[in-house]
């Protein structure tokens, strides 16, 4: 079993952990979340640990809870290879969107990642709106974005894709290969280093599984082929970080279907870098950029230094943030008044239990 910095232990984390350390209390790596139990690395080998009932009863939703990729702080027992988590260190970086359906709350998908690759693929899956709403859920979650465009031998417009993604990547590296064919995955490699945690995240059929195999040297994921309409089959089926032999990390993550964002201000920003600072030409400081009133972002659209499309997209991902700030408040503030209903009853109970006591006694 490698050493904590191996699994991608750093000062930023040792320093939250002092306390605790003074404590006797140990610390891992959260590898796979079950159900009700997680999978847990450490320096001594692979624990199965549950999460302490004072934890789950003062989270305040189940975004708070570990996700792979954690660094959970534990109370392990003697001569046991279980353990019992008390704690999480505070994350370096985060990766979320909003859950899917119509409840509105968060689902971190991993933790602590530096590199997270995203993949798309050369045929149908191809698709630049698609690209940038990736891109700027990437961009929010803190860690650095890496383009992959794959399957280049199934594309006879390589150069003109490739260039149309570098338009809209805001200065984020994109390569373009081929790793059923074993082509292009020099570049690829350069980010994987010891210590290092990275992700790939796509939809199904862009094939991430074997660009994982390719880099790992074995086929540690099943691979299987897309169908004929080109949609993707889930091979991956659950989220789990493994270790890369020489070195790094690497969080595996299921073909997503809905990619619907979380929190994404800057994330925003950082990836509509070209409209941010046309935006800064604008003559009004709090410009909506909706009416051509001495607008620079409309006046380069009318112009053609911006293309409609990403003008578009902009508005469409602002609108719809705004929209999911308003309902996160709104579920905020019903959530609190549960949990303040819920802590009151336990109060009446834990009051009752006393006075029936003293009746007793």
């Amino acid at each position: 079993m490698p050493d904590l910095k191996k699994l991608g232990w750093t000062d930023f984390f040792a320093q939250s952990f002092e306390p605790f350390r003074k404590q006797g209390f140990k610390i891992g790596r959260v590898a796979i979340e079950n159900r009700d139990c997680y999978s847990v690395l450490t320096a001594e080998g692979e624990v199965t640990a549950e999460v302490a009932g004072r934890l789950l009863f003062t989270r305040e939703s189940a975004a708070d809870l570990p996700k792979v990729g954690d660094w959970a702080v534990m109370l392990q027992f003697e001569a046991s290879e279980r353990a019992i988590i008390q704690e999480i260190l505070p994350r370096k970086t985060k990766l979320s969107r909003k859950v899917a359906g119509k409840k509105f709350d968060e689902q971190v998908l991993a933790t602590n990642i530096d590199v997270i690759f995203v993949v798309q693929s050369l045929d149908d899956n191809f698709n630049i709106r698609r690209l940038e709403r990736t891109l700027v859920m990437v961009n929010e979650s803190g860690a650095q974005a890496v383009v992959i465009l794959n399957k280049t031998d199934l594309s006879d417009s390589v150069k003109r894709l490739v260039a149309e993604a570098k338009s809209v990547a805001g200065g984020v590296d994109v390569l373009a290969m081929s790793a059923k064919k074993d082509r292009g995955l020099r570049p690829l490699k350069k980010y994987i280093k010891e210590g290092k945690t990275f992700a790939f995240i796509g939809s199904s059929g862009v094939g991430k599984s074997t660009l994982i195999n390719s880099i790992v040297g074995e086929d540690v994921q099943l691979t299987r082929e897309v169908r004929a309409d080109a949609k993707g089959r889930h091979t991956t089926t659950r989220r789990e970080l493994v270790l890369v032999p020489g070195g790094g990390c690497l969080i595996d993550t299921p073909g997503m279907r809905e990619l619907q964002l979380w929190h994404a201000d800057e994330g925003l920003t950082e990836t509509f870098t070209d409209i941010e600072e046309l935006a800064t030409h604008c003559h009004f400081s709090d410009c909506t950029h909706t009416k051509a009133v001495k607008c620079a972002v409309l006046a380069a659209v009318e112009n053609g230094d911006l293309a409609r499309e990403r003008y578009d997209s902009y508005m469409k991902l602002q609108q719809e943030l705004k929209f999911l700030e308003s309902k996160q408040t709104a579920a905020g503030y019903a959530e609190n008044r549960r949990r303040q209903r819920s802590q009151g009853k336990l109060y009446k109970q834990i009051q009752a239990e006393q006075r029936k006591r003293k009746k007793k006694m």
